[in-house]
């Protein structure tokens, strides 16, 4: 009888795919000639969804280009978890930016290459949502409307983590941060404040947009794989869910990623010059405040009272998402909906360590302190 070796090895901690495919229908991470682009040894929190998210989508930038790629790091948490000095997890040429430039930095490093006569070897640009929606916005606009040969990916926590917890054009209505009212009729972030980049990028008319979930690790494989086929301005948006400054549980990140997705609070979906061309369907539609409850930073709306209000106008601006994106495979379905908001719902259902909040004067001072009581 023929003689059949099998391998048996681990190619990472969190394994993603299935092995027993054949090889051509692994995912990324599955293979052992991935590139491990942030390999092991970074300082991420548990349960960090930024993390995966970067390393998911980087491995599958390099095999997209044949290991041909470097990659411009805006300053925050991404950066700061993975490049304590001197040391480093990145495994491919990288450069670090400062806060707002990183799209200034990945166009200039792609206009040299192309100076160079070298533009096989590709740009990636990566920052949070505060170096994208806020600070860096200016830098990506001028990216995109230059149509630069760059993708940039954005790993949306919905805040500034790396320095406190403070709000951002990113943090979604009524979420309490260190820096929103802790009080009050409305505590927590206000409405209608706030930018959808995907759609920003989209009104730019560029090549390719899409967003993305750190729970669906081969969409956002695919999705990277797909924008490294254009040339030009690309930008992927990817929901990346952090215990540390949510109030969550660490285990809940993977789960809170496909909530937000299945209540329709962030569509998935891809754009190709400024046109909707596929959207990432909802398989069983969840109401919002199944995803609310998981998060200290929504706590208000559920004690000492539930604030039915606040939680019908969330609910109101994912019904909004699923009707402009077309996210329902049955539209009859968003009549049908289980779990509504009533007097009768309970509190959030898990009770994680406390979200993290500065006292009136760390918020005035604008620093946190580290163990040793110095400012960081």
């Amino acid at each position: 009888m023929a003689e059949q070796k099998i391998k048996g090895y681990q190619t990472g901690t969190f394994v993603v795919g299935n092995r027993l495919l054949d090889p051509e229908e692994r995912s990324v991470q599955a293979r052992t000639e991935r590139s491990n682009t942030l390999t092991c040894g970074h300082r991420a929190c548990q349960g960090c969804g930024e993390a995966p998210g970067a390393r998911y989508a980087l491995d599958a930038a390099m095999r997209a280009t044949g290991g041909n790629l470097i990659a411009a790091n805006a300053t925050g948490c991404l950066e700061v978890f993975s490049t304590p000095y001197p040391e480093s997890s990145w495994q491919l040429p990288w450069v670090h930016s400062l806060f707002g430039n990183a799209p200034a930095v990945a166009a200039g490093v792609a206009a040299g290459l192309k100076a160079k006569g070298l533009e096989d070897t590709r740009v990636v640009g990566q920052a949070g949502d505060g170096g994208t929606v806020d600070i860096g916005f200016a830098c990506l606009s001028g990216m995109f409307e230059r149509n630069d040969d760059v993708l940039f990916i954005c790993y949306d926590n919905q805040g500034y983590m790396n320095t406190g917890v403070q709000r951002s054009g990113a943090t979604p209505p009524a979420a309490r941060t260190a820096n929103t009212k802790p009080v009050g009729k409305e505590p927590g972030n206000v409405f209608g404040q706030g930018k959808n980049v995907p759609l920003i990028a989209m009104a730019h008319e560029i090549p390719y947009v899409a967003t993305a979930t750190v729970a669906e690790p081969r969409d956002l494989e695919a999705k990277v794989e797909r924008a490294m086929e254009f040339r030009g301005a690309r930008y992927i948006h990817v929901f990346v869910p952090c215990p540390l400054g949510w109030g969550s549980a660490s285990q809940d990140t993977i789960r809170l990623a496909r909530l937000v997705k299945e209540t329709g609070l962030f569509p998935v979906f891809e754009a190709e010059h400024g046109e909707v061309t596929s959207v990432a369907k909802i398989r069983r539609r969840v109401p919002v405040i199944e995803y609310l409850k998981l998060q200290r930073r929504f706590a208000h709306l559920f004690k000492p009272e539930l604030r039915t209000d606040v939680i019908d106008r969330l609910q109101a601006g994912a019904d909004r998402n699923v009707k402009r994106f077309g996210l329902l495979t049955d539209p009859d379905d968003a009549a049908h909906m289980p779990g509504e908001a009533t007097d009768q719902a309970g509190p959030p259902e898990s009770e994680p360590g406390p979200l993290v909040e500065a006292e009136a004067d760390s918020q005035t001072a604008g620093v946190l302190e580290d163990t040793h009581g110095e400012p960081r």
